[in-house]
C-alpha cells in the first residue's frame, strides 16, 4: 500500500484545518473521511508523528491525539515500534450504526415484537383520506423541488404555531423528511468539531449519533430538570443545547411551565441556540403542552407528524429564524432537493383536522400505558417505575443487573427493547 507522502501530507489532506474547533479533531475528521470513503484503504501506512507535524505546521501532540482518537474508533492500528496504519476493514465505506434503535429498524422482519421502535403501527384512516384529497390537487404547473418545503404545508404550520401563541410566518418554517433529518441539518449548520453541546441524560439516541458524527463534545444535565439545564447552559455557554421539555424521550417527563420559561429565556440571554424537540409534545395525557417558543420566539423548534399520525409519513420541520431556515434549505438542497410533494400536501390536509387525530392517538396511548403499568405491577413487582405523563415510552428501573444484558435475554424471548444509551 502507498502511504501518505511523508514530505507532503497536506497534498492528500487538503484544506483540513479550515473549520472551527481544536486542530487534532479537525485532523482526525479529515483522516476519518479518507478512511471511510476508501481513499485510505485497509493496510495503508501513515507517516510517523513528526513528519506530518512538520508538513502541516502543527505540534507533534496534535498528530498523536488525532491518531489516538482514530485508533480508539477502530479505524487505525497503532503499535509502538511498528508504526500506524489503517485498520482491517477501516476503508470499506462509512461504518454501520451501532445504535440499537436504528439497528432494530434495519433488521428484516422476523417475528420479534418491536417495542424498541415506538410509533403507530397502522396509518389512521384520516391519513389515507388526506392522501386521496392531495392526489386530486396534483397536476398543476409545479417543478416539484421545494428545499424549503411545499409552500402550502409551510403556511399551514406557520398558522398552527401562530394559533399556539408563537407568531410565525412561512419564512420561519423549513419542512424536512422527518425530525431526524431536521436535527441532522441543525447539527450540520450549528456544530463544528470540538464544539460543546449540552443535552439531557438520558436523551434521544438519534440525536447522540448525530453529535458523535459531528465530533462534538457532549455535556449532559439530568433529564427533565429545567432548572439544572438552564444553569448548565448559562455556566458552560455551549455551541448548541438540545432538550425535550415536554414528554421527554425516553424518561417521559414534562418540565413545569415556569422551568420551560426560565430555560428559554436563559438560552436567549446566554446567546446559546436552543433546539427544542417537540416531536412528542402533542402526546401528553393531560392535553397539549404550551410551546416553549411561546416564551422566546428565538428558540429553535423541531416537530414531526410521525408519532401522532404514522412513522411512514416522513414529514418533520424546523421553526427558526428566517436566516437560519434559508441556511438549512441550502444544506438540504444538496441532499434531496426537497421531499415528496404528495406527502407534504397530505400533511397539510391532516393539519386541518389534526386535533381530532391527536386526541384519538392520545386516548389509545393512555389506555395502553395503563394496561402495561398494571401488568408490570402485577407480574414483576420488584421493578420500579413512575407512571408516564404521556408519550410512548415507560422508564423502568431493574432491581438488579444491567439493561444491556436484559435486552439480550428479552430478545431471546422474542421481544426487542432498548437499554439506556450512554451520553
Amino acid at each position: 500500500m502507498r502511504p501518505i507522502p511523508v514530505d507532503d501530507p497536506a497534498g492528500r489532506l487538503g484544506r483540513w484545518s479550515a473549520g472551527r474547533g481544536p486542530l487534532h479533531l479537525l485532523l482526525a475528521c479529515r483522516l476519518r473521511e479518507l478512511v471511510d470513503e476508501g481513499r485510505l484503504p485497509a493496510g495503508t501506512p501513515l507517516p510517523p508523528d513528526r513528519a506530518p507535524a512538520a508538513g502541516l505546521a502543527v505540534g507533534r501532540t496534535t498528530v498523536v491525539a488525532a491518531y489516538d482518537l482514530l485508533r480508539e474508533e477502530g479505524r487505525l492500528v497503532r503499535r509502538r515500534g511498528s508504526g500506524t496504519w489503517v485498520a482491517p476493514g477501516g476503508g470499506r465505506g462509512p461504518r454501520r450504526t451501532a445504535n440499537p434503535m436504528f439497528v432494530n429498524l434495519l433488521e428484516p422482519p422476523d417475528g420479534v415484537l418491536q417495542p424498541a421502535c415506538a410509533g403507530p403501527l397502522w396509518a389512521p384512516p384520516e391519513y389515507v383520506e388526506a392522501h386521496r384529497r392531495a392526489l386530486d390537487r396534483l397536476g398543476g404547473p409545479d417543478l416539484g423541488h421545494h428545499p424549503l418545503g411545499q409552500p402550502e404545508l409551510r403556511a399551514a404550520l406557520a398558522a398552527r404555531y401562530t394559533a399556539l401563541g408563537v407568531p410565525t410566518t412561512p419564512a420561519h418554517v423549513l419542512v424536512a423528511t422527518g425530525a431526524q433529518q431536521a436535527l441532522a441539518l441543525l447539527v450540520r449548520a450549528l456544530v463544528a468539531p470540538g464544539d460543546e453541546v449540552l443535552v439531557e441524560a438520558p436523551t434521544y439516541p438519534g440525536a447522540l449519533d448525530l453529535l458523535r458524527e459531528a465530533a462534538a463534545v457532549v455535556r449532559h444535565s439530568p433529564a427533565g430538570d429545567g432548572v439544572a439545564f438552564a444553569d448548565a447552559l448559562t455556566r458552560h455557554r455551549p455551541a448548541l443545547a438540545y432538550v425535550m421539555p415536554a414528554v421527554q424521550n425516553p424518561v417521559g417527563t414534562t418540565m413545569p411551565a415556569l422551568e420551560r420559561r426560565r430555560l428559554a429565556r436563559a438560552a436567549v440571554g446566554a446567546g446559546v441556540p436552543l433546539v427544542v424537540d417537540d416531536v412528542l409534545a402533542e402526546l401528553a395525557f393531560a392535553g397539549p403542552v404550551e410551546a416553549t417558543a411561546a416564551h422566546a420566539p428565538e428558540v429553535i423548534t423541531v416537530g414531526s407528524l410521525s408519532k401522532v399520525v404514522w412513522g411512514g409519513l416522513r414529514t418533520g420541520w424546523v421553526r427558526a429564524r428566517p436566516a437560519l431556515v434559508e441556511r438549512l434549505a441550502r444544506f438540504r438542497a444538496v441532499h434531496d432537493l426537497g421531499g415528496s410533494v404528495l406527502d407534504q400536501l397530505a400533511a397539510a390536509e391532516l393539519l386541518t383536522g389534526f386535533d381530532a387525530v391527536r386526541d384519538r392517538r392520545v386516548a389509545l396511548l393512555r389506555e395502553r400505558h395503563d394496561h402495561l403499568a398494571a401488568g408490570l405491577r402485577r407480574e414483576p413487582p420488584d421493578w420500579a417505575f413512575d407512571p408516564a405523563p404521556g408519550g410512548q415510552t415507560l422508564w423502568v428501573r431493574l432491581p438488579r443487573g444491567d439493561a444491556a444484558s436484559y435486552t439480550q435475554v428479552a430478545l431471546r424471548h422474542g421481544v426487542a427493547v432498548l437499554p439506556v444509551m450512554a451520553v
